[in-house]
C-alpha cells in the first residue's frame, strides 16, 4: 500500500512540462503553426488543445514556483519552471493566433 499523496508539487512541474512538449508536437503535426492555414485537425479542436496546453503548463509554473518558494533554490526545478512558463506563453499565442479573425500584435 502506498501512502502519501500520487503526485507532489514537485513531481507535477515535470508532468506539465512533458506532457506540455507532446502536446505541442501534436499541435506541430497537425499544422497548427502553418502559415497557409492549412490543418489537419478543426479548428475548435486546436483552440481546446492549445488551451488544455496552457493550463497545465502555466499551473505547472505555478506549483514549481511554489515549490521553490517552500524548498529554497533549486537550478534544475528553476529550469522547469521556465520551460513550463516558455510553453504556457507559447500555447496562450497560438491559441490566440487560431483565433478566427485573428489577433495582431
Amino acid at each position: 500500500m502506498v501512502s502519501g499523496h500520487f503526485m507532489n508539487n514537485i513531481s507535477f512541474p515535470w508532468l506539465a512540462l512533458g506532457l506540455g512538449l507532446l502536446v505541442a508536437v501534436g499541435l506541430m503535426m497537425s499544422g497548427a503553426f502553418s502559415p497557409e492555414g492549412t490543418y489537419k485537425l478543426p479548428l475548435l479542436t486546436m483552440l481546446i488543445v492549445s488551451e488544455f496546453g496552457f493550463f497545465v503548463t502555466a499551473i505547472g509554473a505555478g506549483l514549481g514556483i511554489n515549490t521553490l518558494l517552500e524548498k529554497g533554490s533549486n537550478p534544475v526545478m528553476l529550469g522547469i519552471i521556465i520551460a513550463d512558463a516558455l510553453l504556457a506563453a507559447m500555447f496562450l499565442y497560438l491559441g490566440i493566433q487560431l483565433w478566427p479573425g485573428g489577433f495582431t500584435f
